[in-house]
């Protein structure tokens, strides 16, 4: 496919859905699968075979719509109606051109001006629901790879470079560095192997951002690595993801393939000079290989362990060569900066936490699903006006952010705007987007435990802080919700959480107490009323409370 071949393909795919009465969009990712989406987009399928209206019709499979806790999901194009809890035999109704017919719906509409839908602003999820994730020319219609034209044919690597650093994108995997000087580092070391990596080992409890993501428009990240690989000079990449994603792992394949038949990735891209191959790497779902290091040795066929660092992957990383590393929503931002500009995407945000964050809100919330909201959006417009708040009229009580490597913050700080600075200044962190919202039935000792016990057995074992701390954290923490504490336990927590972070190698073992500071910080209340003898109480105070004397 030539460059003047992409836009006549755009061209005629718009002018044959013109000719269409109506284009129906069944969500077929993880979650509505799971409720039984494809016997609802068989029905609807063989609904308009029967009618023989098929060259009037159709329906597709999309990406995540987003409200999750409604599925199967089912967007209507000609009426702009998404309709939730679908069920085979609602076919009839949404093929028919009746109003009346529909109006049968009428129970099953979500409000597409509800704050859900209202107050996000998507940018990486602006193709999901709306294109066909296993149908390249569906991306293509929506102005796929039309970035990497633009790129390849219009700017120089440095331009490209430019661009990113001028949009102030940052790492969406959690650390949050800045992405074009990530970029600038790779491109500016003298060697012509070189390697560009997407990390796709999503494993945070509750999180499915980054596998909605390559289930829904895998086209948008196979885009961003191929404009990322134009820029640093890089002609091999690899995407790493975990086993348990299968069906985001069937549509890479499938999106690949088909990418590498039309030339936008493989050898002559666009029939220009550029060429670029991606393979997949599966990995045994190891969360510690989410640690950009353990993920290249893993890739390699090593243990997925971390190293030392310096030296860093963008100097020498896989097979020692210089190696760029982001996640599956950063390279997802690329084409549309590229398409609009870096000042676009900049404007966006606040000064330091430029464009739109992807969370997966879960836990005791109204509206489970995935949502994406501008940087600096309060956590309480999140969880109450987009998630519609605590379900059954529960009572909030605490919002885990960031994962297990993230901090629980109260009721008295969802004031707190979410972008990079102000979730670290209460003690939590970005993270990959897990949202997990808790109401006043979650014991907040016990969830710090479940975290730990999680952190304590993805340690990978190779350093000694995170290999013992973490166990010794959750014995104590296992002690404690058991009601058989002690003061000096508490203490203990504290101390080993600052050992922990002061001395671990890698980021899990750096980041895993702040779950249990953070609840000590803000609930420490229920600590201590776990302990076997009153909060600051010796052992003469117990004895003399038991009637005894001090000694």
């Amino acid at each position: 496919m030539t460059i003047e071949e992409l836009y006549e393909t755009q061209s005629a795919e718009l002018d044959r859905r013109k000719r269409l009465e109506n284009r129906i969009y069944c969500c077929t990712a993880a979650g509505c699968i799971s409720c039984g989406a494809e016997s609802v987009k068989k029905a609807i399928a063989d609904q308009i075979r029967s009618s023989g209206r098929e060259g009037k019709l159709e329906v597709c499979g999309s990406g995540c719509l987003g409200l999750c806790s409604r599925g199967p999901l089912v967007y209507s194009e000609r009426d702009n109606e998404l309709y939730g809890e679908v069920a085979p035999e609602d076919a009839p109704a949404l093929i028919s051109s009746n109003p009346v017919d529909r109006e049968q719906l009428r129970f099953k509409r979500a409000d597409l001006e509800a704050p859900f839908f209202a107050k996000q602003h998507r940018i990486v999820l602006a193709n999901s629901g709306r294109v066909d994730p296993e149908n390249v020319t569906d991306y293509i219609a929506a102005g796929g790879y039309q970035a990497l034209a633009k790129a390849l044919t219009e700017m120089t690597p440095a331009e490209v470079i430019a661009e990113i650093r001028t949009s102030g994108l940052r790492g969406r995997g959690g650390a949050g560095y800045p992405t074009g000087l990530k970029w600038e580092l790779v491109a500016r070391q003298p060697t012509d192997t070189k390697y560009v990596v997407c990390n796709a080992d999503e494993g945070d409890p509750g999180a499915f951002m980054d596998r909605s993501v390559l289930e829904g428009d895998p086209h948008r990240v196979l885009e961003g690595m191929a404009i990322a690989a134009y820029a640093v000079g890089a002609q091999q990449g690899f995407i790493y993801v975990r086993g348990e994603y299968g069906l985001a792992i069937q549509r890479l394949q499938s999106a690949i393939r088909q990418a590498e038949r039309e030339h936008l990735l493989g050898n002559r891209i666009l029939e220009t000079g550029f060429q670029f191959r991606i393979d997949l790497r599966i990995g045994a779902g190891a969360f510690v290989c989410g640690e950009e290091t353990a993920l290249i040795a893993s890739i390699e066929g090593k243990r997925g362990q971390p190293r030392q660092r310096p030296p860093y992957p963008p100097e020498s990383g896989l097979w020692g060569k210089p190696t760029l590393i982001n996640n599956v929503e950063t390279f997802a931002n690329v084409a549309r900066i590229i398409e609009r500009g870096g000042e676009w995407f900049a404007s966006i945000g606040t000064e330091h936490s430029k464009g739109t964050k992807v969370f997966a809100l879960a836990g005791r919330i109204q509206n489970t699903g995935l949502i994406e909201v501008e940087m600096g959006t309060p956590l309480r417009e999140i969880i109450f006006d987009i998630g519609g708040g605590v379900p059954r009229g529960g009572k909030f009580k605490a919002v885990q952010t960031g994962g297990p490597s993230g901090g629980c913050i109260p009721e008295e700080l969802l004031d707190t705007p979410v972008d990079y600075e102000s979730l670290a200044a209460v003690g939590s962190i970005m993270g990959s987007g897990g949202m997990i919202v808790m109401d006043e039935t979650s014991d907040m000792v016990d969830v710090a435990r479940f975290f730990m016990e999680f952190c304590m057995d993805e340690s990978c074992g190779k350093c000694i802080p995170c290999r013992a701390g973490t166990v010794q954290m959750h014995d104590i923490l296992a002690r404690l919700t058991r009601g058989e504490g002690t003061p000096a336990d508490i203490d203990m927590l504290e101390q080993l959480s600052s050992l922990l972070k002061e001395a671990s190698l890698c980021g899990l073992g750096q980041s895993a107490p702040n779950p249990v500071l953070t609840t000590l910080k803000y609930f420490r209340h229920e600590y201590e009323a776990k302990l076997k003898e009153p909060a600051g109480a010796g052992a003469g105070d117990s004895a003399a409370a038991a009637g005894g004397e001090e000694r």
